[in-house]
C-alpha cells in the first residue's frame, strides 16, 4: 500500500504596498537575492519615501516573499521596474508573475504606457519570465552591472491593455436620429 503525504496549503499570496516596517525583511531579501548591485537601507528607505517609486511586496503566511520596486518621472510616460526579487525557496509559486503584474498596474495608475527594465545577460530565468509576460528586448547596455556583465533592456507596452479597457467599458453610440 502507498502512503500519500499530506501537504499543507500554500497560503495565498497577497501584494500590498511596502512599509517602513518592511525595511529589515526587504534588507534580507536584496542580501539572499543579490551577490552584486545590492540596495543599500538608506536606498531602500529612500525609495520607501519617495513620491516617484512604488515598493511592493509580495506577502505568504505573513512573511515578505518578494518585492518590486518601480520608478517614476512627472508627467513621463515610461515607468521604470528598477528591481525586483523573490525569496529563491518560494520559487515556482507564482510570486514574480504576481509582481511583476502589480509593477504594471502601478505604472498604469501613473498614466505610464511603457515599462522598460534592465536585467543581467547571465540571468536566464527572469529574461524568460520577461518575455513570458510580453516584454521585447530593445537594447544591450555593456558592462552595466558591477561584476562587468551586460544590461539587456525590456520593455513593455502597456497601452494596448489601456485600450483593451476602454474597448470593453465603452458604451456602443446610438445611432443618429
Amino acid at each position: 500500500m502507498t502512503a500519500y503525504l499530506a501537504h499543507a496549503p500554500v497560503p495565498p499570496v497577497r501584494i500590498r504596498k511596502a512599509a517602513g516596517a518592511d525595511l529589515e525583511a526587504l534588507m534580507a531579501l536584496e542580501q539572499r537575492v543579490f551577490a552584486t548591485d545590492r540596495l543599500s537601507p538608506r536606498s531602500l528607505r529612500h525609495f520607501l519615501r519617495s513620491p516617484t517609486a512604488a515598493v511592493i511586496v509580495a506577502e505568504e503566511g505573513g512573511d515578505v516573499a518578494g518585492a518590486a520596486i518601480v520608478l517614476f518621472r512627472p508627467r513621463a510616460v515610461v515607468a521604470r521596474l528598477y528591481s525586483i526579487a523573490v525569496f529563491p525557496q518560494l520559487g515556482g509559486r507564482g510570486v514574480a508573475p504576481l509582481l511583476l503584474q502589480a509593477a504594471e498596474q502601478a505604472a498604469l495608475g501613473r498614466d505610464c504606457q511603457i515599462v522598460r527594465l534592465e536585467v543581467h545577460q547571465a540571468n536566464a530565468a527572469a529574461i524568460s519570465r520577461y518575455r513570458k509576460s510580453g516584454y521585447t528586448e530593445f537594447g544591450r547596455r555593456p558592462g552595466y552591472y558591477e561584476d562587468g556583465g551586460d544590461a539587456l533592456r525590456f520593455e513593455k507596452r502597456l497601452l494596448p491593455a489601456i485600450e483593451e479597457k476602454s474597448r470593453r467599458t465603452a458604451r456602443p453610440l446610438s445611432p443618429a436620429t
